[in-house]
């Protein structure tokens, strides 16, 4: 087997191995949310060795995603840290086993002080399961090591499952961009989207414009020099009539269009706008739920004010959405 044969062989397995989880979702799901969600305090996080590094990705996961979490040490608790959790926590428990003697040893100390546990692990008779208030089963067919020694499909399938959960305790708290905004005030990206539109839009000369009379060719010649992958059309008094885009280009050519037509059998007329106070994550949004990399930016009168692409929100070489 090649060794490209190899690695899709084990991204198979993985994806494998997060349906078998998908698919057995169900009661004990919607018990967990709940119990998050009457959580007065904090969602700790906990687990040892490999279940523990993923069991940190999902409490930052949570802490990003609107519900407060830490990551809990199994051994440093026994030590001390178990100070750290309230009587109102409520605890999250990671072991694909369900039979680590230093997780299990904390959740002894933690059921004698009537603390919630929801207990992640692939083993529903193991011991962890039983200090469980409500088990989420994150057994998977087979690990993708062929040892099946090495957690790989199980982990893979673990942390999937705590994204579900942090997705969905996001959208039962109504965590909105303006939250994720105050949770994220530091880098480059919080940066950008905590300011107006106006801030980060294009306009001047760096817009990519063209007259309402001219040929789909000049429209074509400024959407290459601009290099933009759009161009927007405009009457005499900067009123905002179209766009024509890359996509606009290409169906041009293969309906066998010509260049010499005018640019308005072309553009996509009343496009999409924004004005140029909107907040830029507003416009991250509506560029993310309109499937479009580029915006209009217009005054109330239509008029053209600049354009905004997906780049100057996100910066080049960060083309992705959010959540």
């Amino acid at each position: 087997m090649s060794i490209v044969a190899e690695a899709k062989e084990v991204l198979s397995l993985e994806a494998d191995g997060i349906l078998a989880v998908r698919d057995r979702l169900g009661a004990e799901f919607e018990q967990a949310i709940t119990l998050a969600m009457e959580c007065p305090s904090r969602l700790v996080v906990t687990g040892i060795g490999k279940s523990g590094v993923v069991g940190q990705k999902i409490s930052a996961t949570l802490n990003s995603t609107g519900t407060p979490s830490f990551f809990l040490h199994p051994v440093e608790a026994m030590h001390g840290d178990l100070g750290m959790v309230s009587p109102t926590d409520v605890v999250l428990a990671i072991s694909y086993s369900g039979e680590t003697a230093e997780l299990n040893g904390l959740l002894a100390s933690l059921r004698e002080r009537n603390i919630h546990i929801i207990a992640m692990t692939g083993a529903k008779g193991s011991t962890l399961a039983r200090f469980g208030s409500v088990v989420l089963d994150i057994g998977i067919p087979r690990e993708a090591c062929p040892l099946g020694l090495a957690p790989t499909t199980s982990t893979t399938a673990t942390l999937a499952l705590g994204d579900a959960l942090a997705v969905a305790l996001l959208r039962k708290k109504q965590f909105r961009e303006e939250d994720f905004r105050r949770n994220h005030p530091g880098g480059s990206l919080g940066e950008r989207l905590k300011v107006a539109v106006e801030e980060v839009m294009l306009s001047g000369e760096q817009v990519p414009r063209v007259g309402e009379g001219v040929s789909a060719a000049v429209a074509i010649s400024e959407l290459n020099r601009k290099n933009l992958g759009a161009v927007v059309v405009c009457d005499r008094d900067d009123r905002l009539c179209g766009i024509v885009t890359d996509g606009d280009v290409r169906r041009l050519v293969s309906s066998g269009g010509r260049a010499d037509q005018g640019v308005a059998t072309i553009m996509t007329t009343r496009p999409v706008t924004i004005g140029r106070e909107t907040m830029a994550a507003d416009a991250l949004s509506l560029m993310q739920s309109r499937e479009i990399t580029v915006l209009a930016v217009v005054d109330g009168a239509g008029r053209l004010q600049g354009v905004l692409h997906l780049h100057d929100l996100l910066g080049k070489g960060e083309f992705r959405f959010l959540i």
